[in-house]
């Protein structure tokens, strides 16, 4: 998400307008410094004059002003943006946060008729709905790379359908799959992601504005009006709830949070894919870095940046939650310090994401490499069990049976379909030459069934649907 850029901080000091006539004392500087939120809110600008445009034109259709004076004030609004738009607006720590900034840039463009804009709101519902404005905004963004990064994966899927890969449980080399199953995998990953957003989405997606302070207000507002310009589907029930509610903050953050989680997860696999080690996968090297002594190095920074910063992104989570856990109801202070986590969480969880779907695109699977090791590891002794136990065999005496045959292919130091009939037979002697059709890992592949499952058909079917969903 943008932020305007750095404006000018001199400015003649003036009272803020929230300070009102039962004050006896300025306000000591000491406070402004610490109380100000204009140094990291001022990003709200824009969701700001937009809910203060529509609420002059709704304060204008109930009569609780002019027409002429609804045009002037959304005007001049227009005005203040473009201002801030270049960082031509003060900054006066005085004023506390941007919605401050922008109602005194009102008054002091029209006066009087500036301060008839404030009628019938609060800053609590104000900062309440330009939040949840900048959030929607936010998560359709996330949501559109997130998009993105599953087209990447699935833009793979034809060209490495004919690669087998060693799918692994607890780091040990566990049965084999498609390439393009592994895709698939990100591919499902990142569509709960989406979900969660959309569904965050919708619940936070109604109107704040014109529950005021804390109970409502005396003055005939249209709520719905409101709601209607700004995109809201409704306007929220509650205004003692609405005034304290941070409910869809903390669901945002906990989405931002999971989808940190799956990059990291893609990150490490794809880290360990790439070393010497493992030799899977080839990173672009305008992803990664080198080092300042050792001129062979090409790390993969990219992807350990993106392992790190997901801390970043849950450790922001963790402040949210902690920031709300004992506030009484209604508005407290607390709740400024809300918006830095969030906003660090949206900004890198779209750095992540921007980086990530080049990587995907660009990455080269060393196909060599892979077959040449395929063999290893016996991916296709389930297959084996699985291939006794529909002759007839109970589950648990073909788990022992393949377990001996294995340790003995390992003590001869061969894959399974180098075993001679003979000596499978000598362990189970129901054993017959079609077991070879399923020994070998590409033959494992294609005995699966499954739906869900790394069966060619299931996969190929799966991408199908993926490129109509993602069309």
């Amino acid at each position: 998400m943008s932020t305007p850029p750095t404006p000018p901080e001199s400015a003649p000091q003036q009272a803020s307008p929230s300070r009102s006539g039962v004050f006896h004392a300025e306000t000591d500087q000491r406070l402004e410094a610490y109380a100000e939120s204009i140094s990291f809110d001022r990003r709200l600008y824009r969701h700001d004059i937009r809910g203060s445009i529509a609420h002059a034109d709704m304060l204008a259709s109930v009569g609780l002003i002019s027409s002429e004076e609804a045009a002037l004030i959304q005007k001049t609004l227009r005005e203040i943006e473009v201002e801030l738009d270049s960082g031509r607006l003060p900054i006066r720590f005085e004023l506390e946060d941007i919605h401050m900034h922008v109602e005194q840039a009102l008054i002091d463009r029209i006066g009087d008729v500036g301060r008839k804009l404030h009628t019938a709101r609060s800053r609590n519902d104000q900062v309440s709905t330009d939040i949840r404005m900048w959030v929607r905004d936010a998560l359709d963004q996330i949501d559109a790379r997130l998009k993105d990064l599953q087209i990447a994966f699935l833009g793979r899927c034809d060209a490495d359908f004919d690669v087998v890969l060693p799918a692994y449980t607890h780091l040990q080399r566990a049965q084999p799959v498609l390439a393009p199953h592994y895709w698939l995998a990100y591919i499902e990953k990142f569509e709960r992601d989406r979900d969660r957003l959309a569904d965050c989405r919708r619940r936070m997606n109604q109107c704040p504005l014109g529950v005021a302070a804390v109970a409502g207000t005396t003055l005939p507002i249209d709520r719905d009006q409101t709601a209607a310009a700004l995109d809201f589907a409704g306007v929220t029930a509650n205004s003692l709830d609405t005034s304290s509610d941070r409910d869809f903050m903390l669901e945002a953050a906990f989405a931002l949070s999971v989808i940190a989680s799956h990059l990291s997860g893609w990150a490490e696999e794809w880290i360990l894919w790439s070393t010497v080690e493992f030799n899977f996968i080839k990173m672009p090297h305008a992803f990664c870095t080198g080092s300042s002594i050792m001129p062979q190095k090409v790390n993969p920074d990219t992807l350990e940046l993106t392992r790190g910063k997901s801390a970043r992104v849950m450790g922001n989570l963790q402040t949210l939650m902690l920031l709300v856990k004992n506030l009484p109801m209604a508005y407290n202070r607390d709740l400024q310090e809300d918006k830095p986590p969030l906003f660090d969480s949206v900004d890198t969880v779209i750095a992540m994401l921007e980086l990530a779907a080049p990587i995907v695109q660009g990455s080269v699977l060393q196909r060599e490499s892979i077959a040449s090791r395929l063999e290893k590891g016996y991916l296709d002794a389930t297959t084996l069990m699985e291939w006794m136990i529909a002759k007839g065999m109970p589950q648990r005496r073909a788990h022992h049976l393949v377990g001996a045959i294995v340790g003995e292919a390992m003590q001869l130091d061969v894959p399974l379909s180098e075993l001679s009939i003979e000596s499978l037979q000598a362990h189970a002697p129901e054993i017959d030459k079609s077991i070879y059709d399923c020994l070998g890992s590409r033959n494992a592949v294609d005995a699966f069934v499954s739906y869900g499952s790394t069966a060619p058909a299931q996969v190929r079917s799966q991408i199908d649907r993926w490129k109509k969903l993602l069309a």
